[in-house]
């Protein structure tokens, strides 16, 4: 295993983390995420921890508090050894107030999750999707809040734009708040958008980034091809979210597939080694619902990518440049310093 630092704090976690998204069930569209009972998560986190896995991941919206109930009996005796990471923000009722990110929503919150994990503190607490009709400052004062109180030692947040994120460490640091130290954001060689904003913010910030994703939500296993669109029946067939120029994708995991097999691993393994490689060090969350699935994606940490072959996945999905990133890079430099410097 390889393990990093959470952003500047001195918090470690392993390089490769466990998602619970898929541990409970239900109908609807995530009922063909939700199918791992607790006989098999109890296996598959028992496993992972003996593999090096540090950091557990789930959130309170995953199948209506399950995955969180189901976590926690699985770590049992095991949970001072792990990071443990949650999520909150979701509707998870009919109640007017049963969702969002207000002080008395997240305080409520964050008492059920504690409840429902079994534990006594949350190590990282992320705002898991922005609330539109809370003002910022009443939720950071929430967040702070529950810091003080010893519920959560870290705080993070989940799918918010670069500027929200921005705003959110200036105040926090300006008013001596516990500062966002995780973003924990969809990347995959199929979806790098968040490589314009958000890294740079990130640097410049200390934020450490945590990774949902990094298979796309399984399309980079090589399962889901042009000639089977549905992967002879996966998830995506139900739950395909993520957007994606379908074309372009399958193209991408042709040539995956050729790079996979001049480095004798999957197509997913290439993927996420991909996202070990690079230099802001992220922490990548792996699903699974069997112990195999988990062993094969672990198999990452085997895939030793060279310059070149980094270059020509860089290459090959690379993507659109949006404004105005295409404008400073066409017009807005200046080529004199830029050559005197070496840059």
């Amino acid at each position: 295993m390889q393990y990093t630092r959470l952003g500047t704090t001195g918090l470690i976690v392993s390089r490769l983390g466990f998602g619970a998204m898929t541990f409970g069930s239900g109908d609807g569209p995530m009922g063909s995420v939700w199918k791992t009972d607790q006989g098999a998560a109890d296996a598959i986190v028992g496993h992972a921890i003996e593999r090096g896995v540090t950091l557990f991941d789930t959130a309170d919206a995953y199948a209506g508090g399950q995955s969180e109930e189901m976590l926690g009996r699985a770590l049992g005796s095991h949970r001072r050894r792990v990071v443990l990471s949650t999520k909150i923000g979701f509707r998870l009722g009919e109640a007017m107030l049963d969702a969002g990110l207000s002080y008395r929503r997240i305080v409520d919150a964050v008492a059920a999750s504690l409840r429902r994990l079994n534990t006594d503190w949350i190590d990282l607490l992320s705002l898991h999707t922005v609330d539109p009709f809370t003002p910022l400052d009443e939720t950071l004062r929430a967040l702070e809040e529950v810091v003080r109180r010893g519920w959560v030692r870290y705080v993070g947040y989940s799918n918010f734009p670069a500027w929200m994120a921005a705003t959110m460490v200036e105040r926090q640091r300006a008013r001596g708040y516990a500062t966002m130290c995780a973003a924990q954001m969809y990347w995959s060689l199929a979806g790098r958008d968040l490589e314009f904003e958000h890294l740079p913010f990130a640097r410049e910030a200390g934020v450490g980034i945590v990774v949902w994703g990094p298979l796309a939500g399984g399309f980079l296993t090589g399962r889901y091809t042009r000639q089977n669109p549905t992967g002879g029946g996966g998830r995506l067939a139900d739950f395909d979210f993520i957007p994606m120029d379908k074309d372009r994708a399958y193209d991408l995991v042709d040539g995956l597939a050729a790079i996979a097999t001049t480095k004798r691993c999957t197509i997913a393994q290439l993927a996420l080694a991909w996202l070990l490689a690079r230099p802001e060090q992220p922490a990548v969350l792996l699903g699974a619902s069997r112990i195999e699935q988990l062993d094969q994606n672990l198999g990452a940490l085997d895939v030793v990518l060279s310059a070149d072959e980094i270059a020509q996945l860089d290459a090959l999905t690379a993507p659109a440049l949006p404004y105005p990133s295409w404008y400073l890079d066409k017009i807005g430099g200046d080529a004199t310093l830029t050559a005197a410097l070496g840059q």
